[in-house]
């Protein structure tokens, strides 16, 4: 029951990002695991290459099952992982990453720098209020410090930004 959910919510998330973007080129899963959320993204962006970003070897496995195109093994703050990605993708979306990760300031900060000006960040937190040290206001106020609009979900567990064309 609770992974028919997190799939509703998947699809969910896919539904309100084609809104916003409806046919990015490339798009960087955070977190992804067996990336369970590129699998149900496909539907609605089948013409996106799906990279996923893991600190485990799952995303080496859904590698190897074409569930996404290029796995990576690390955290955004990795030197390593950061220099491959930097401005490299029109989307990236963190599920439920943040909130365990040591310093989320900074993996918001990677988050962005992956993006291509004008990208789009999806972020999506089972519980907002486990983000305070990312901004005492919410994580709406430090994406819009951080130089990004935010389009939807200022407090709620999901929220969608651009990144702006003139951000770091």
């Amino acid at each position: 029951m609770v992974r028919a959910g997190v799939r509703i919510g998947y699809v969910l998330a896919a539904r309100a990002m084609a809104r916003r973007c409806p046919e990015p080129e490339s798009w960087l899963d955070v977190g992804t695991g067996d990336a369970d959320f590129p699998r149900a993204a496909r539907a609605y962006f089948p013409y996106t290459s799906f990279d996923g970003l893991d600190p485990t070897g799952r995303v080496l496995r859904a590698r190897a099952v074409e569930r996404v195109e290029e796995a990576l093994v690390g955290r955004l703050t990795d030197h390593h992982v950061a220099v491959r990605v930097r401005e490299r993708y029109d989307v990236v979306s963190l599920f439920q990453y943040l909130e365990r990760v040591a310093d989320p300031r900074a993996e918001l900060r990677a988050a962005l720098a992956a993006l291509r000006p004008g990208g789009h960040l999806l972020v999506d937190v089972a519980d907002p209020r486990r983000l305070v040290p990312v901004h005492p206001v919410g994580l709406g106020a430090e994406l819009v410090a951080q130089g990004c609009t935010v389009l939807t979900g200022t407090r709620g567990h999901r929220v969608i930004a651009r990144k702006d064309a003139s951000a770091p």
